[in-house]
């Protein structure tokens, strides 16, 4: 399964450079040695104006968007690559999987399109994959119950920690969100 992470060096070829956009900084900076680690020259920016600056300056063989970023949406971004290097290859990363964005994004030229958490391997397998070749399943996904208690964590930081609007958005009782509040993350 690790075995197109493994060849990463070598499959890369001549173009070796790749954009990181992301506005979690430490995902980024941990994602950014990962990569150089497998032989990419790494560029990074954490916003939408950051990563179109970067791709229109100096277009990369390889991107990997963050899809929600702070100052808006990362497939303004992916559109930017597209129209400066068609044959770059993008993936799109998310922690708001949703088929409706999965479609979009590949309509718009993604690569591929992972859920956060996803690792630098498995970015690699996506990033490095044939149209014949999909990458392989991850071998750690989350559970189901992680699942939706990271749905849940984001629309509540979404709603500035305010536990009456995340109830009402996520349709549930206020008191059931706040027992879930209180709890650990399930593995």
């Amino acid at each position: 399964m690790r075995d197109v992470a493994d060849r990463a060096a070598v499959d890369l070829g001549a173009d070796k450079s790749l954009l990181l956009v992301d506005d979690d900084e430490p995902f980024l900076k941990r994602l950014a040695k990962a990569m150089e680690k497998r032989g990419f020259e790494v560029e990074t920016a954490d916003s939408v104006a950051g990563g179109s600056a970067i791709a229109t300056a100096r277009p990369p063989a390889y991107a990997v968007v963050d899809l929600r970023l702070e100052d808006g949406n990362g497939l303004d971004v992916v559109e930017v690559l597209r129209e400066k290097r068609p044959d770059c290859r993008v993936v799109v990363l998310t922690g708001y999987g949703a088929i409706a964005t999965a479609v979009a994004a590949v309509k718009i030229g993604a690569t591929d399109y992972l859920s956060k958490p996803a690792d630098a391997t498995d970015i690699t397998n996506a990033l490095l994959a044939t149209s014949d070749d999909p990458p392989p399943p991850p071998e750690n996904p989350m559970s189901a119950d992680r699942v939706r208690w990271e749905h849940i964590q984001r629309v509540y930081e979404l709603c500035d920690r305010n536990v009456s609007e995340t109830a009402r958005r996520l349709n549930m009782h206020r008191r059931t969100l706040q027992r879930i509040l209180a709890k650990r993350s399930p593995r």
